[in-house]
């Protein structure tokens, strides 16, 4: 996945959940983080950001905020993709030659099965194939974790994907590690435990966890390779 007409900022502060102050070249803009978490670990006062430029002129704000360097131990930058809308895209692009399924399956997005809409469903011959897909942003000394705060609905999407798994579906929960030279992958127990519980319940009834890092540009992102689920 590409975006078109990105440039470099500097972020200065975040006076809501939808959007952020911005220093682009000298000029103080208010633009449009495309992430609603908290993401308090990434967006500190200073941070280099990066953003696309719309070419709407009937938006509120000119710019979307979609991705953020973090400055780890030593002074190493990592670029994370924070950008919450695109996991789905780019599990899409991935899926066509992954190999999980052949070069004829059907893939369809937003699918109701019961009470939850999930967002991917793949016809693959007889295989049917239900994947809820988790965008990662969050990561601590080289391991990323997810949720980054509570959520009752990811909680809600296990327990349907167990019920979709006992009716015959084939089932996935993806996570997508918007970041390069990640390895292993865990619930984060400490944010929020139901989810880790329903995850490894999940898991333990069928469901398939994958978990993959991607390469990460500054107007770029794609799944790159599997990394460990740790449960």
């Amino acid at each position: 996945m590409k975006y078109d007409n990105v440039l470099k900022g500097v972020f200065l502060s975040r006076p809501n959940r939808f959007i952020a102050k911005v220093n682009i070249q000298g000029v103080i803009e208010t633009v449009h983080v495309k992430n609603t978490g908290r993401c308090k670990e990434l967006l500190v006062n200073g941070a280099v950001v990066y953003l696309s430029e719309s070419d709407n002129p009937l938006r509120k704000t000119k710019y979307d905020l979609i991705a953020v360097e973090k400055i780890l131990e030593g002074g190493k930058r990592l670029l994370i993709n924070m950008d919450s809308q695109i996991p789905n895209f780019v599990v899409c692009e991935f899926l066509e030659n992954s190999g999980l399924f052949s070069n004829e399956a059907i893939i369809k997005r937003e699918v109701t099965f019961e009470n939850s809409r999930f967002d991917i469903f793949v016809e693959d011959g007889n295989k049917k194939a239900f994947i809820e897909v988790k965008g990662v942003t969050l990561e601590k000394e080289g391991l990323a974790l997810f949720p980054d705060a509570p959520t009752e609905r990811g909680v809600k999407h296990l327990r349907e994907l167990i019920k979709a798994k006992k009716q015959g579906y084939e089932t996935y929960v993806f996570f997508v590690i918007q970041m390069d030279n990640i390895l292993k992958f865990s619930p984060n127990s400490k944010m929020h435990d139901e989810f880790s519980v329903a995850l490894r319940q999940a898991y333990e009834n069928g469901v398939n966890i994958l978990a993959y890092n991607c390469k990460v540009t500054n107007d770029s992102i794609k799944i790159n390779r599997k990394v460990s689920v740790i449960l």
